[in-house]
C-alpha cells in the first residue's frame, strides 16, 4: 500500500499534470462519511487520469476558536495517511489554519483555491460543509463561485448508521465509552494504533503473560482497559490474535502517560524495535487496581480465557 504524497500548504504541493479532484475538509477518524466525500475524488480521478487529493487544515479550527477546549483529535497523521493510502489518495495537503486563514470571505475562497491550484477540476465536499469567514459559505455559494471559476462541486450527503448521521463528535463518544465495535462501524474498518515496540520492565513475562509495549498516545484516548486486538507486522503473514491494556497501570505504578500493552495468543514473533498496527476489536472489562500483582496475575489469565474462546468462535 502506498502513501500518499504529503505537502505543507497549498503554497508547497506539487500534483502531477492533469486535472486535480481535490476532496476538502476536517475528516478526522476518515469515518464512512468522510470516505463517501474522498472516495468520489479518487473515482473521478482514475476516470479522468488526473489526480485525487485531500485538502484538511491544521490544528483543527477550535484551536483557534475555543483554545480552552479543543476539539481532541481521533486520528493523528501518519495513521489518517495509511487510511488515504488505502481509499487511493494521490496526495494530502493540510493547510495550516491560522487567523489569516480564518479572515478569507466565502466568496474569496474559491478564487483563493484557483490561484494557487490553477489545475484543479473538481472540488468534494460533504453537504453540511461551511467555509470562509464566519462559516457563512455553503454548499449554494460554493456551486455558485465554482461556476464562475470554471469549477464543479460535488457534495456528499451525510451517511446514516443504524438511522443516525456519522459524525466524528458520535465517534469520539463511542471510543471514551469503551464501545469499539460501534465505532468500528462507523469507521468502515478497525481502529488501530501503530508504532515500534519499546523494551518494558518484563512485568508481563514475570507474570507469564509477556507483552509487545506501545507508548501510544493519541490526542483522543480510548477508554482505558482490557481489549480484544488483533496484531499485525512483517514478521508474520497473517494477524495475530491478542489481548491488550490500554492504561496507566495502577496495580504496578503510578504512571501518567496511558501505555497499549499488547499479549499475543500463541507463539509471538514480534520484539523490541518491531514495527507493528494493533487493531482493537472489542472491549472486555475496565482498567482497574488490583490488590496485588497475583490478583492481577489471575485477572490477566481469566481475559486470555475469555478472548481465546472468541477467536475460535470468530
Amino acid at each position: 500500500m502506498n502513501r500518499p504524497a504529503q505537502f505543507a500548504s497549498l503554497e508547497s504541493a506539487v500534483f502531477p499534470p492533469g486535472p486535480l479532484h481535490l476532496a476538502i475538509g476536517i475528516f478526522d477518524g476518515l469515518h464512512l462519511g468522510h470516505q463517501a466525500v474522498i472516495e468520489a475524488a479518487v473515482q473521478s480521478a482514475r476516470r479522468s487520469g488526473g489526480t485525487a487529493a485531500v485538502l484538511t487544515f491544521s490544528p483543527h479550527p477550535s484551536v483557534l476558536f475555543r483554545p480552552e477546549q479543543p476539539t481532541r483529535l481521533i486520528m493523528g497523521p501518519a495513521a489518517e495517511a495509511r487510511v488515504l493510502g488505502r481509499l487511493g489518495v494521490d496526495a494530502v495537503v493540510t493547510q495550516p489554519f491560522t487567523r489569516e486563514f480564518a479572515r478569507i470571505a466565502a466568496e474569496d475562497f474559491v478564487p483563493w483555491l484557483k490561484q494557487r491550484v490553477p489545475q484543479l477540476a473538481t472540488v468534494y465536499v460533504g453537504e453540511n460543509w461551511r467555509f470562509g469567514r464566519g462559516r457563512v459559505g455553503d454548499i449554494a455559494l460554493l456551486v455558485a463561485e465554482g461556476k464562475k471559476h470554471g469549477l464543479r462541486v460535488f457534495s456528499s450527503p451525510r451517511v446514516n448508521f443504524d438511522g443516525v448521521p456519522i459524525s466524528s463528535t458520535r465517534i469520539r463518544q463511542l471510543l471514551e465509552a469503551g464501545e469499539i465495535e460501534a465505532a468500528n462501524g462507523l469507521f468502515g474498518y478497525t481502529y488501530f494504533a501503530e508504532g515500534t515496540v519499546t523494551p518494558g520492565k518484563q512485568l508481563g513475562r514475570t507474570l507469564g503473560f509477556p507483552t509487545l509495549n506501545l507508548g501510544w498516545a493519541p490526542d483522543l484516548r480510548p477508554r482505558y482497559g482490557v481489549y480484544e486486538v488483533r496484531v499485525t507486522g512483517a514478521k508474520s503473514a497473517i494477524p495475530l490474535p491478542g489481548v491488550a491494556n490500554y492504561g496507566l497501570r495502577p496495580t504496578v505504578e503510578q504512571a501518567t502517560a496511558p501505555r497499549l500493552e499488547t499479549h499475543v495468543l500463541g507463539p509471538c514473533p514480534y520484539d523490541a524495535g518491531d514495527a507493528i498496527t494493533v487493531e482493537w476489536l472489542r472491549f472486555l472489562r475496565p482498567e482497574r487496581k488490583f490488590s496485588g500483582v497475583e490478583e492481577l496475575r489471575a485477572q490477566v489469565a481469566q481475559d486470555k480465557l475469555v478472548a481465546e474462546k472468541d477467536f475460535f468462535l470468530r
